[in-house]
């Protein structure tokens, strides 16, 4: 058994910026929405069973209250923030098992659903359908990797590693030293991505980092004033950690047999139709499993 695991976020903001504009029956633009829907459908003829999405359907969550900085919906367009509750309106009438994130973000449901769906001995592979960086914490081995649909890259633990040069474990740790400019906060000052990946590759974490560079068995460029940087806002890397580490103790579903796709419930044609998109209803009504 393979799972599939969707950033409906990220998905709806790649097609946001990707495909032209279309309004629904109501004047409404839903273009984002058709090419989600359309992509999600794509995956299951392509041979996807079991299938899972998680979206943010609030965009600010618990992080907010722990640092100012972080994300919000403060910029988003209208047109695509528009579109969050029809897009889970529409793959849940497809069939797809939608998980709306309120508190917690669409992040931390994957890393719930991901450890959920590996604990089941039914299942072969899980694939984490997003090219963030912060679910790299959540590979292991070659049972739940990383997929980027955009680009067909598949990251296994292995991956993690040649990409940023530590394992998944210390992923967290690694965006603490760096910052993670797409979620609001900068890391450290003078930390870069490969001094941090040299000092985490030798420690594994923050709190394993000797707190004078004269005891690092390692050559690093400026190490006295990293080790230095580090000593004076460990507060803050703690932090920019806690914000980094993704929640994945939730309990998304009752059983991985709720994310085998069925095909599509009666509503959907009437929401295809009125998004102008029939097409999607003949598919999905027409699509069977060989």
């Amino acid at each position: 058994m393979q799972v599939h695991l969707v950033d409906g976020t990220y998905e709806l903001f790649r097609h946001y910026f990707a495909v032209p504009s279309s309004r629904d029956a109501g004047g409404r633009e839903i273009g984002a929405v058709r090419g989600v829907v359309g992509t999600i459908l794509g995956m299951i003829e392509d041979g996807a069973t079991h299938v899972g999405v998680a979206t943010d359907h609030v965009i600010r969550s618990f992080r907010n209250d722990l640092y100012a900085g972080y994300k919000t919906d403060d910029g988003v367009e209208p047109d695509l923030a528009s579109q969050f509750q029809p897009l889970e309106d529409a793959l849940t009438e497809l069939g797809v098992t939608v998980w709306p994130m309120i508190e917690l973000e669409a992040d931390d449901g994957l890393a719930a659903a991901a450890s959920q769906a590996a604990a089941d001995e039914r299942v072969d592979r899980v694939w984490i359908c997003t090219p963030d960086k912060d679910l790299a914490q959540c590979v292991v081995g070659e049972r739940v990797v990383q997929l980027d649909r955009r680009t067909g890259q598949v990251r296994n633990e292995d991956g993690v590693r040649e990409k940023f040069g530590v394992g998944p474990a210390s992923i967290p740790d690694w965006l603490a030293l760096v910052g993670d400019a797409a979620d609001g906060f900068p890391g450290l000052p003078g930390w870069g991505a490969k001094s941090a990946s040299t000092v985490l590759a030798r420690y594994g974490r923050l709190e394993d980092i000797p707190p004078d560079s004269v005891d690092w068995d390692l050559k690093v460029r400026g190490a006295k004033k990293l080790a230095a940087t580090l000593a004076e806002r460990s507060d803050d890397a703690r932090l920019f950690r806690d914000i980094a580490t993704l929640r994945a103790d939730g309990r998304m579903f009752a059983s991985v047999d709720a994310l085998r796709w069925t095909g599509p419930r009666p509503e959907f044609e009437r929401l295809a139709a009125s998004m102008k998109a029939a097409g999607l209803w003949t598919r999905a009504r027409g699509f069977k499993r060989g």
